[in-house]
């Protein structure tokens, strides 16, 4: 007997940031920062939204944290982890990429992103202990899972 496995909100997350931003995508901060010093990392959680009751579309809300590191400075590098986030924003607005369809890790059937907009502007996250740069916006991504 086989396991079905769904697609999910944070794995489709994940693919779609990954398709604007690389691999630099997940749902926690790799304990090594040296393995994302050059390029940054963002981590992403879904804090809301709803699924359709009549369709099988769903409409989540994902926090979407852009971090930054310069180990050895107390100043954490904020244009670093703020550029990332822009480049979140700029993929919202590229209309002409979206619906897109995503695959997911193995087993996993593919999903298409229908349309993903922010929900709250870009803003620092302060105070962060290990200096490290923390940008957090909201991201809503409306989407469905493709059978196969």
């Amino acid at each position: 007997m086989t396991t079905l496995l769904r697609a999910t909100t944070e794995l489709v997350a994940q693919a779609w940031l990954r398709g604007v931003l690389g691999d630099i995508v997940a749902t926690t901060l790799p304990r090594d920062n040296a393995s994302w010093m050059a390029s940054g990392f963002v981590t992403v959680a879904t804090v809301g939204g709803s699924a359709n009751p009549y369709v099988p579309l769903r409409s989540p809300v994902v926090s979407v944290d852009c971090w930054a590191v310069h180990p050895g400075s107390n100043r954490p590098p904020w244009n670093k982890a703020t550029s990332l986030a822009e480049r979140v924003q700029a993929a919202c607005w590229d209309h002409a990429a979206t619906p897109r369809l995503l695959t997911l890790p193995a087993n996993y059937p593919q999903a298409r992103v229908l349309s993903a907009y922010s929900t709250y502007e870009a803003r620092r996250v302060p105070d962060d202990a290990a200096s490290y740069a923390r940008i957090n916006l909201g991201l809503s991504v409306n989407w469905v899972e493709v059978a196969s």
